[in-house]
């Protein structure tokens, strides 16, 4: 039986299509680092409540973020499916938790849980239309909508922005299966 491979999109912005997940964040970082994302994203939903164009000198910037940022929500959904075989390496060294205070220490423990609590409650298809509805509004000269829910995509892109710095901080390791054989006595 063939697997359905997700295609990550990466070709437009990275140059490369990378069709493993790991590989797509390399690119992702390798395009730019975690504050412009975090950085865009804020000043992308903040410019949806103003009346202001945001990059009114260069609107483009706004397509290319766009297609950078669904590339990595579908990057974040197959890592949510690939929790049952990966795990994020014990860290060796005292990190620091400051920059990546958008985490429960739960999820800092296990990053691949922001994962499942973000497309438990938002489909990808969700994410798409947060992105596109950010885009329309931010461009646009009228402010948001208030019956719109911006937050909560919002907060999920967030945290999983952080988790997969954290994950790229640590790396990850597939998980070993052990064979324990069960002695029923009878």
């Amino acid at each position: 039986m063939k697997k359905n491979k997700i295609f990550f999109e990466t070709s437009f912005w990275a140059g490369l299509s990378a069709g493993n997940p790991f590989k797509a964040i390399d690119a992702f970082f390798a395009f730019a680092d975690l504050n412009y994302y975090k950085q865009n994203l804020t000043e992308m939903v903040s410019y949806s409540y103003k009346t202001k164009v945001y990059k009114e000198e260069n609107p483009s910037d706004v397509f290319v973020f766009y297609t950078v940022i669904f590339s990595f929500v579908k990057v974040c959904y197959c890592l949510q499916q690939k929790s049952k075989k990966w795990k994020v390496k014990k860290s060796l060294c005292s990190e620091t938790v400051f920059h990546f205070t958008s985490l429960t220490k739960e999820e800092y423990d296990n990053p691949f849980i922001v994962f499942q609590k973000a497309f438990d409650e938002k489909t990808p298809k969700e994410f798409e239309f947060f992105l596109y509805l950010i885009i329309e509004l931010a461009l646009s000269a009228y402010a948001a909508d208030r019956d719109s829910d911006l937050t909560t995509p919002y907060i999920h892109l967030i945290k999983m922005l952080d988790a997969v710095e954290l994950m790229r901080e640590r790396g990850v390791e597939k998980i070993k299966k052990t064979n324990q054989i069960d002695l029923v006595t009878a």
